[in-house]
């Protein structure tokens, strides 16, 4: 990989000063619209500013960095964005099993969403410390992302009838301490979200390696994360597809973690073949690539299904 960009002091203030008071702004609202109901309408347009923001977020990064960073951010704020998916899936049993009322989601979310900031920042900056020290931590990434791509794509096969009973024997040890099931709802997202981190973070340290893109592209996939469950919950049964497009790109980003950890330890051949250095460019086009078919593919499957029903 390049050498990493160097962001000023200033810029990092700008960025996180911004940060906390829209994130401060959506919790005021979370707190305010607790008792009602999240509306379709309402999903939407939150939806819409958070990935409006992103993209505004991300295009103006030009202002301080390179395209190549610019970049970076892009394809790390949509691989994270897309992995949210699955934690969707998962606070959908959580919320669901737990029978939390409609009302009270909406706060549950938020709090849980704010918890996984704040464990992926910590994750963030270890992986990045372990980088720092030793890049052939980058064989490790490499192959566990390889490992979770087969197993992601065999678990969208066959279904994931041991994760929820899984997710049922936790609920069940939280509810055996006397936990309330809010309490215990806040914990099983925190706790579900920093699992998909041990996923999402060497993913994106396999796009870059700066550190603020690592953070602003984590923050902005999990800020709309709230709304975006209100929006999806009837499409996420016809994403059937969605699955198979997520273990492509783990798989993808995997192996460009491989050819640059044998890069990194001076290893630039084997048996005669030269070991590709992948782009970003590359990296961002099989990104975009492998999720937009992956949806065409469910949105037409489910579609014709539908159809002859």
């Amino acid at each position: 990989m390049n050498q990493v960009a160097t962001i000023s002091t200033t810029n990092w203030i700008i960025t996180i000063a911004a940060l906390l008071t829209i994130i401060s702004l959506d919790f005021a609202w979370a707190v305010a619209r607790r008792k009602k109901d999240t509306s379709m309408r309402e999903a939407t347009a939150w939806s819409i500013f958070y990935v409006s923001l992103a993209v505004a977020f991300g295009l103006f990064l030009s202002q301080w960095l390179t395209s190549r960073e610019q970049q970076e951010f892009f394809a790390g704020w949509l691989t994270e964005y897309s992995l949210s998916f699955d934690n969707l899936f998962v606070f959908v049993l959580i919320l669901t099993r737990l029978k939390i009322d409609k009302q009270k989601q909406q706060l549950a979310l938020l709090i849980g969403i704010l918890i996984a900031l704040v464990l992926r920042i910590i994750a963030i900056s270890l992986g990045k410390a372990a980088i720092e020290q030793f890049e052939w931590v980058f064989f490790i990434f490499g192959a566990f992302l390889i490992y979770t791509a087969a197993s992601l794509f065999m678990e969208s096969t066959h279904g994931e009838e041991a994760e929820e009973q899984e997710d049922s024997r936790i609920i069940k040890f939280l509810r055996s301490k006397g936990l309330k099931p809010f309490t215990i709802a806040l914990l099983a997202l925190g706790m579900t979200d920093l699992l998909f981190a041990l996923d999402s973070i060497p993913a994106i340290f396999g796009l870059t390696e700066n550190v603020y893109i690592v953070i602003t592209a984590n923050i902005f996939a999990l800020m709309g994360l709230r709304q975006l469950y209100f929006l999806i919950g009837g499409l996420m049964t016809r994403l059937v597809y969605i699955g198979k497009g997520l273990s492509a790109v783990l798989a993808f980003i995997g192996v460009k973690l491989v050819f640059h950890a044998f890069h990194a330890v001076g290893v630039h051949e084997f048996s005669g073949w030269k070991i590709p250095e992948v782009t970003i460019t590359q990296s961002l086009t099989v990104i975009v690539a492998c999720l937009a078919l992956a949806t065409i593919a469910s949105l037409v499957s489910t579609r014709k299904a539908s159809v002859t029903q």
